[in-house]
């Protein structure tokens, strides 16, 4: 019985030292010394992550300057935007364009015929600064398809607005011979050009 009670003492003084330690651990060690060593890894870890996704971008760096230079030498040979440096040499521009145009789906006017261009002002601010003629044609059908087609797909961009058929007739264009069944049209011819350094295309 006496050698039973040192063993019963000895297992409970064994136990007080563990939770002693055990205590000592959380309020010493933890908060001490291992979780700043978590948090480090934490970290080591994140940069790591970083740094691979860095190399990865950097490795991908030749073939994006390569899509880069491409998107550029097609822009380059088919700009969108127009070239003139002012509204008004840009409207003088839209002018040649539509009058050529015309000429060569209708040469000699005999089908096709520019009735009325006119610039427009257009006072609103937009990111990108846009001239517009209005027009009035009075062409046959096919003409005016193909003068459509031409203005909108031709470089710099164009674009057809508000295009209206005000009437249809049977006319003769200006003393030539032939009469032919056409249409009497009215439409906005639509240029852009760059918005200015530090314009509103900058904002």
């Amino acid at each position: 019985m006496r050698s039973a009670i040192p063993e019963r003492e000895r297992w409970l003084a064994l136990g007080i030292l563990a939770v002693v330690l055990a205590l000592v651990y959380l309020v010493l060690v933890h908060p001490w010394w291992t979780r700043p060593m978590l948090d480090l890894n934490q970290r080591i870890e994140a940069l790591q992550q970083r740094d691979l996704r860095a190399r990865m971008v950097l490795a991908q760096g030749p073939q994006v300057d390569e899509r880069i230079q491409q998107q550029q030498e097609q822009a380059a040979r088919r700009p969108g935007f127009m070239t003139e440096p002012s509204p008004e040499l840009a409207t003088a521009s839209l002018v040649q364009r539509l009058e050529t145009t015309v000429a060569q789906a209708s040469p000699g006017n005999r089908s096709c015929a520019i009735i009325n261009r006119s610039p427009m002002t257009d006072v609103r601010e937009q990111r990108f600064p846009r001239v517009v003629v209005q027009v009035r044609l009075t062409c046959g059908i096919p003409e005016l398809a193909a003068v459509l087609h031409a203005l909108e797909s031709g470089s710099p961009r164009l674009f057809v607005a508000n295009l209206n058929v005000l009437s249809q007739r049977h006319f003769a264009d200006a003393g030539q011979a032939g009469r032919g069944a056409g249409v009497d049209v009215a439409f906005e011819l639509v240029g852009y050009l760059q918005p200015p350094p530090g314009g509103a295309g900058a904002r």
